[in-house]
């Protein structure tokens, strides 16, 4: 019964609106039971992408310091990149895939040229994770499905979000790698030192 009578309080208070605003009365406003809200939910998918883009940053942050700049051009095999260029392909991944969403966010404009000390290196990588916190930030609900307009063709048709679900697919197979490099060094990984 008291559901049939917020329906039909809901009823009368929009008849009564209608009504007044065809005679050019003014009405009062709705009761706050029966107004709905506007305002746009984020939506898991979005609030769950933000969290684990800033997960993967912290994780690969503490990861590429792990290593000492002495051993950064590691490699476990001569046809390997080395620990300095793992840490570049995930941070210039990052930046070229995320371009092509088109975001107001300005790229960072690093090179595998430019970052050549382990700062610049570790620098590059927490860079090119801001730009994708940023283009984040800039996501809405009705964004994040959105198709990119040029996905690269091995990926295929993508949305918004399936750049990011990429990107951090992509830098987890990377971080496997490097946690072996540091293995092979006699250094645990930080993820997996415990707390």
């Amino acid at each position: 019964m008291a559901a049939f009578r917020l329906v039909a309080g809901v009823a009368i208070v929009g008849v009564s609106s209608v009504l007044g605003a065809c005679s050019g009365a003014s009405t009062p406003a709705a009761p706050a039971a029966a107004q709905v809200s506007t305002a746009v939910p984020t939506s898991e998918v979005l609030r769950d992408l933000r969290t684990d883009w800033q997960a993967q940053k912290d994780t690969m942050m503490k990861i590429a310091d792990a290593m000492p700049e002495a051993k950064f051009g590691y490699k476990s095999t001569p046809a390997q990149r080395n620990y300095g260029e793992q840490i570049m392909h995930v941070a210039l991944t990052n930046v070229d895939l995320l371009k092509l969403l088109g975001g107001k966010a300005t790229p960072p404009a690093f090179t595998a040229e430019s970052a050549k000390t382990k700062a610049d290196i570790l620098k590059a990588l927490a860079d090119s994770y801001d730009y994708g916190a940023a283009l984040l930030n800039e996501e809405s609900e009705a964004t994040i499905g959105q198709p990119v307009k040029d996905s690269p063709a091995f990926l295929g048709p993508a949305t918004n979000a399936r750049i990011f679900w990429t990107l951090l697919a992509h830098t987890m197979d990377i971080y496997g790698q490097m946690a072996v490099y540091l293995r092979l060094n006699g250094i645990v990984p930080p993820a997996s030192r415990g707390a």
